[in-house]
């Protein structure tokens, strides 16, 4: 891990982009089920392929709490160390929460290979895809606030020395002056960030008095080719986890009536906390919208647990309880992974009729079935958001007629 983390180092990239092989290792708590984590080890397993490495095993252990030397147990380690040494072309072995710098450097020294957590991963995929100087500036923050609390696990020779006269001099001189560089370093790039956002600001106020709604949701739900059809314009868009960190604003008119559309970073479980802070800047899109277009995968088996997992950070941006609908996306895909094929329409309309109450009662909010892909319904979209956008107006503008 200590190379993957040189301070002060300019456009880092992370992990180095040729396809690696890796082994991925969940632990089941007390307050986890074993389904959790297999969902969990799905999310790491595509958040690898979006940094280029494959994974070629899974390594799942029940253990009441992570063990504060290795994370795991010894006679897992040993399991895990004996199928890296049989697959010469693993490289790096991907744990699903977080480590301290003691235990990486730990269980690097016991498996030979390269050592990364979910946090050091998603960085990575920060770090490749951040495009402006704003989002390369947060990612840089995020990177040196996660660093900061574990030099001190960095420096492994510390250990090897003995305490006494003679020997409490060049280690601690050299870690302190690392941290102090850290520190330096984070205080800069806060300034610069305050900078960024001061210019942001004006940027926002420039826009004029125009209602402004955002789309909102889980990492790769569809959020920018929606973006794409709403706007007609050309908003970056991949099948792959946070293919879009810088908020992208377009103007858009329906039927005369003009607002502002933007698209924002996609959210996460487990998201780092220094992440979530570094990013809150780019999310004012967010806070100052007038509505939300919270877009789902339908598709996806754990869409309710995503779109609390949204919510909670809504509500931490002090944004949830704004108008919001919800735009249910993948209903294509949806149908083809759960529908009988020979179900007739009129089947096929009860069955969707019946989730969509189910999901209303649910999260007491109004919701839409579409296919950005497909394009089914995007003219239901386009009303119901034409007639959110309009109540908007009338709300702010109550005296000044509108022809709309």
């Amino acid at each position: 891990m200590g190379n993957d983390w040189n301070i002060g180092e300019k456009d880092k990239k992370g992990i180095k982009r040729k396809a690696e092989y890796a082994v991925l290792i969940g632990l089941i708590h007390q307050l986890q089920t074993e389904e959790q984590v297999e969902e969990y080890l799905d999310e790491l397993e595509f958040l690898a392929v979006t940094a280029g490495a494959f994974s070629l095993k899974r390594f799942l252990q029940k253990l009441p709490h992570p063990d504060s030397r290795t994370f795991i147990g010894s006679g897992k380690l040993e399991e895990i160390k004996a199928y890296i040494d049989s697959h010469e072309e693993i490289s790096m072995a991907i744990f699903d929460d977080d480590l301290t710098g003691k235990q990486v450097n730990i269980l690097e020294e016991a498996l030979k290979v390269k050592i990364i957590d979910r946090s050091t991963l998603i960085l990575d995929i920060f770090a490749s895809r951040a495009q402006t100087a704003q989002a390369k500036t947060q990612v840089e923050l995020a990177q040196m606030q996660y660093l900061l609390p574990r030099l001190r696990g960095l420096w492994t020779h510390l250990e090897r020395q003995r305490g006494g006269i003679g020997m409490r001099g060049p280690g601690e001189k050299e870690i302190e002056t690392d941290r102090r560089i850290v520190r330096d370093k984070i205080a800069l790039l806060k300034k610069k960030l305050e900078k960024i956002d001061q210019q942001n600001v004006t940027q926002r106020k420039q826009r004029g008095e125009l209602i402004r709604v955002a789309l909102v949701g889980y990492t790769n739900v569809g959020k920018s080719t929606l973006m794409n059809l709403l706007s007609k314009s050309e908003v970056f868009a991949e099948d792959k986890l946070f293919a879009t960190l810088d908020t992208t604003v377009r103007k858009v008119v329906f039927d005369r009536m003009p607002f502002l559309l933007s698209d924002t970073v996609g959210f996460i479980r487990k998201l780092p906390h220094h992440l979530i802070e570094s990013f809150k800047s780019t999310l004012d899109e967010v806070r100052e919208s007038d509505i939300l277009l919270h877009v789902v995968d339908i598709a996806h088996p754990q869409h309710e647990d995503h779109i609390r997992t949204v919510n909670q950070t809504l509500k931490e941006l002090n944004a949830l309880d704004k108008p919001t609908l919800l735009v249910f996306n993948k209903i294509d895909l949806y149908r083809d992974r759960y529908y009988d094929p020979f179900v007739d329409e009129e089947a096929r309309q009860e069955i969707e009729e019946g989730l969509k109450g189910s999901l209303r009662h649910t999260f007491d909010t109004e919701l839409i079935f579409l296919s950005a892909k497909t394009k089914e319904n995007i003219d239901g979209l386009r009303e119901k958001l034409q007639q959110m956008v309009r109540e908007q107006y009338i709300v702010r503008y109550p005296y000044q007629a509108k022809q709309w």
